[in-house]
């Protein structure tokens, strides 16, 4: 710490501190335009101007030093600050009263209080540019923009999709998207960075226009009109009358704008920010203070929820009746419910009914679903999505080190000095993670080594790209392994101190030499040792995986290579180091942790353990099963069987999701008893006998945990639309009519019913959940977590890690002469899964309105096909008709299809092979035969997506550029020299 005089005050503070971070922090008011504390300096509105010894620095751009002496308001700092931000206001127009962002956060506004300038000593000039409507979520307004550069800086190195730009030489300056283009035709994802940080109404979503306001909704030329008005009492009253009206207009919009802190509800990274809503149409999305995200969201999390409002939303339950579905009362459908579910149970005993929980609903729903099947049925026939996905990942970090989740934070990722993806298409699976290796990668020189079979973004920005053969990463991981251990480049000080098993683990690593794995993965043997290398070069190493590892019959396998490798080179135990498998839904990490699986209880506490039984049955006063139950493949195999009988399945979309789609819905038919709860009459709803209409995140309050671990609250939004109800009622309201006698009148009591019984969680409650605060598992009866595991031990008895041996296997369903392609399958960015949520945005639609089979431009060549020319795909198990895109992110015989269709699933396609040790099926491994069929149509991705753009990287807003301009000069009259900085 050190002392710096701030206006004559003494003040503590850190040493390289930026002095305008220490003047908010002690609420010392400086005017402050461009500079956001997470884009850092941008220094571009110059109106920070303080007076440091006799000479004017930026506040943004200045670190303090001890001794310093700050004049915040002296005379020629003032002069300068309102000459800063009156040129500010030659670029845009004050017409606060009829602007949709006067919500009392508009950055002009509120300088323009601070300064109290009563008139514009610079005329406003106007430019020669139309506004940009081409995007469908937001508009640009050139003659608003004031310049600042927070956009640019946002989309070029937090964002770092390096689309926006400002070409300072112009005459006219504006934002520029790809260089000029059309915002709706360029290569901008929608991610929102650049609206959430503008400081005016220059961005402005949609959504905003027309309804924030109580006057905004007149016709254009009545505003324009308004507008005049403004502009013309202004020399007399001064803004100051003027702003005085707007800030009542301001405060009368509080009694209808609602702000509520959610999570969003698609992928497993957890961002969390408000919603502004006005009744129930949803304003915006504002990200800030979420621990993960910040300012950061994605196309889905930041404008991807009109699902909610979507007049297909199910509102009353539905019987099936001889063959039909027909409406019925709450009632009548939980008493049917209960009493078939109560004879099946009667009959056949408690194993012949299944209980399948969403990885898209809370903790608390899950925690519900399970005791219902263990308490109330009496069976562990319990499972969720995370079979399809991630079982695999935790079973190879249960074998290792002993936690199944993710090592550190994403911020640890950040400080890896090396980041190896495996098998992830990270940009558009996990973005706003994916955010943060570009930052680093980009900004600070963290390399980055990627492996897959497609060149997606991660692909093209990494310093190495490797694409072996489908199905091949734990024989080159491996081999990387043993090269590194043969080559005295192991680390064999943390193997003697925290690692057990070496010698059993080298001994098995013998067939997995550099020569076998070049031939067998395709890579050449440099390839490998450069990758080797460069790990035992890096500073410290972190591996983010996903289903490109894990959906494979080895998956568990190639997880426990890669946290085998981590091991060996003692990349465990300190930040920027560990194992990352980077899970899919917003809360397949918690479905796990909350005990939907058939072999654990809450926190992974064993079903055949007693002292844990004895435990719950005291707390739940039953007599528990003591056997594993069914996974979620094994459920449809007992179907067949004519073992299970009845299903309950919650937030899922199985019958299209689960590999072999066509035998799951075959198997699904044929049981006796199913219901299905959701908030759509989804494609697994046409199986059902009831279907129980739910309610969506935004409708309910409860917990979510994400792929860091992190447990975060996320609070109502809007009431369950009429008819609906939220899942954690319905289980409550199924498990009650089969004698139970439950009473939770809020999730908070669910939660705390699961802290008493779950040694993880014991220090979670909602009060320590409450707004943006969050909590890292394990977490102690104090309240403390840990963002960081392994950092004392790793979680096994003697607090020790261990090498897991591994052997060779094959792949299943490989090409032959018949099936001579390899089929990939995986996510896009805007679309999330099968699409139940995404479809119904009408934006997102536009631009990728269907999917797709991407095809190599040399087997496109080979076979005479175009974009959008029609093909039908036909594997061993089903067949689908889907137009194809010419692209080189694939290559040669491989094709990539995305999972985003009802009427064209991938998983018609895929086999019911699965991981040996996990049951997760083998999605990844399938084969297929292409026939052209002689339609030819439009490319199934319209010029409007943004895959056709071309981004323009540069160095942020590069305001080095903006000082060059003849027409620039330091404000401050002349009469003081600026340090520039």
């Amino acid at each position: 710490m050190i002392t710096v005089t701030i206006d004559g005050v003494t003040h503590e503070a850190n040493s390289g501190e930026r002095l305008i971070d220490v003047t908010n922090r002690l609420g010392v008011k400086i005017s402050q335009v461009c500079y956001h504390p997470q884009l850092g300096p941008i220094q571009t509105c110059d109106t920070c101007m303080v007076e440091i010894n006799g000479k004017l620095v930026r506040a943004c751009a200045t670190s303090v030093a001890a001794g310093m002496k700050v004049l915040t308001k002296s005379e020629i700092a003032s002069a300068a600050q309102r000459e800063a931000f009156n040129r500010i206001l030659s670029n845009h127009v004050l017409y606060c009263t009829v602007c949709d962002n006067n919500n009392g956060n508009c950055t002009i506004h509120n300088t323009e209080k601070l300064l109290a300038i009563e008139h514009q000593a610079i005329p406003y000039h106007s430019k020669p540019y139309e506004e940009d409507h081409t995007n469908p979520f937001y508009r640009y307004d050139p003659q608003q923009c004031i310049l600042c550069g927070r956009c640019v800086e946002a989309c070029q190195n937090v964002q770092v999709n390096e689309t926006l730009s400002i070409r300072w030489e112009d005459p006219h300056p504006r934002v520029l998207w790809d260089g000029g283009s059309a915002i709706g035709e360029s290569s901008c994802v929608s991610c929102g960075h650049c609206v959430t940080v503008c400081p005016c109404n220059a961005l402005m979503e949609k959504s905003m226009l027309g309804y924030a306001g109580f006057l905004t909704a007149m016709p254009k030329s009545a505003l324009s009109g308004m507008i005049d008005v403004v502009k013309g009492v202004e020399p007399q009253t001064g803004y100051g009358a003027i702003l005085k009206l707007s800030e009542a207009e301001s405060h009368m919009r509080e009694s209808r704008i609602r702000r509520t802190k959610t999570v969003c509800t698609y992928c497993g990274v957890g961002c969390s920010f408000d919603i502004w809503t006005k009744d129930r149409h949803i304003l915006k999305v504002e990200p800030l203070e979420g621990p993960t995200n910040g300012i950061s969201t994605c196309i889905k999390g930041k404008f991807g929820w009109d699902f909610v409002n979507s007049p297909d939303r199910l509102t009353k339950p539905l019987i099936r009746e001889d063959g039909k579905f027909r409406e019925a009362s709450w009632d009548e459908a939980l008493d049917l419910v209960a009493r078939r579910f109560a004879e099946i149970k009667a009959k056949n005993g408690p194993d012949s009914l299944a209980f399948v929980s969403s990885s898209k609903c809370t903790n608390e729903e899950s925690y519900l679903m399970q005791k219902l099947a263990r308490a109330v049925i009496g069976t562990n026939n319990m499972d969720n999505c995370s079979r399809y996905c991630q079982a695999p990942a935790t079973q190879g970090l249960f074998r290792t080190v002993g936690y199944g989740g993710d090592s550190g934070s994403i911020r640890d990722i950040e400080n890896a000095g090396l980041v190896l993806i495996i098998g992830s298409n990270t940009a558009e699976s996990h973005p706003v993670l994916a955010t943060r290796v570009k930052q680093a990668h980009k900004l600070r020189g963290q390399k980055l080594i990627v492996s897959d079979l497609r060149e997606h973004e991660m692909a093209k920005r990494a310093d190495l790209f490797l694409r072996p053969k489908p199905g091949t990463d734990i024989v080159w991981l491996s081999a990387v392994t043993r090269y590194l251990l043969d080559n005295g480049m192991a680390d064999t000080k943390f193997l003697a101190q925290w690692v057990n098993g070496l010698e059993e683990y080298k001994n098995g690593l013998a067939p997995f030499t550099m020569e076998f794995a070049a031939r067998t993965c395709g890579l050449s043997e440099d390839t490998l040792k450069k990758v080797a290398q460069m790990i035992a070069e890096a500073s410290g190493v972190c591996i983010l995986w996903a289903m490109g590892i894990t959906q494979h019959s080895m998956g568990s396998d190639a997880s426990t290579a890669i946290s085998n490798l981590l091991l060996i080179t003692g990349n465990y135990m300190r930040t920027g180091t560990g194992a990352y498998p980077l899970r899919g839904h917003n809360n397949v990490q918690g479905a796990s942790d909350h005990g939907a699986m058939p072999n654990f209880l809450t926190g992974y506490q064993s079903v055949d353990d007693p002292e844990v039984r004895s435990r719950f049955q005291a707390n739940w006063n039953v007599q528990l099963p003591s056997t594993k139950g069914l996974d979620n493949h094994e459920m449809i195999e007992a179907i067949y069987e004519g073992k299970l009988k009845a299903m309950y399945l919650f937030g899922e979309e199985m019958s299209l999701v689960d590999s072999n789609a066509n035998f799951v819905g075959e198997g699904l038919s044929k049981l006796e008893f199913f219901v299905v709860q959701d908030i759509f009459f989804s494609a697994t709803c046409r199986f059902a006998d009831v279907v129980l209409p739910a309610s969506p995140s935004l409708e309910k309050e409860g917990t979510f945990t994400s792929t860091e671990r992190r447990i975060q609250r996320l609070y109502q939004v809007f009431e369950p639309l009429e008819g609906s109800r939220p899942d954690w009622r319905i289980i409550q309201d199924v498990a009650n009519r089969l004698g139970a006698n439950w009473h939770y009148q809020h999730p908070s009591e669910i939660y705390r019913e699961v802290a008493s019984l779950t040694p993880m969680f014991v220090g979670v409650s909602y009060e320590r959940l409450e707004g943006f605060k969050s909590l890292q598992w394990p977490v102690a009866a104090d309240g403390t977590d840990q963002p960081l595991l392994y950092t004392k031990e790793f979680a096994f008895p003697d607090g020790k890690a261990r090498l897991f041996p591994l052997v060779l296997s094959e792949p299943t369903d490989q090409p032959n002469a018949e099936f001579d392609l390899h089929l990939n399958n995986g996510r896009l960015l805007e679309h999330f899964h099968e699409g139940n949520l995404t479809y119904r945005v009408e934006g997102i639609r536009k631009k990728t309105p269907d999917t797709f089979v991407e095809v190599s431009p040399e087997l496109a060549e080979e076979r005479g096909i175009q974009s959008g020319t029609w093909v039908q795909l036909t594997s061993r198990y089903g067949q689908v008709r889907v137009r194809a895109l010419v692209t080189d992110r694939v290559q040669g015989k491989q094709l990539y299809m995305p999972m985003n269709s009802v009427e064209s699933p991938v998983n018609r396609l895929t086999s019911s092979h699965t991981d040996a040790v996990t049951h997760t099926p083998a999605y990844k491994e399938a084969s297929v035969r292409l026939k052209v069929l002689p339609e030819v149509g439009e490319s199934p991705l319209p010029r409007i997506n943004h895959r056709f753009g071309h981004p323009t990287p540069q160095n942020g807003v590069e305001v080095e550029r903006k000082w060059k301009r003849p027409d620039y000069r330091v404000p401050g009259n002349g009469l003081v020299q600026i340090q520039m900085n």
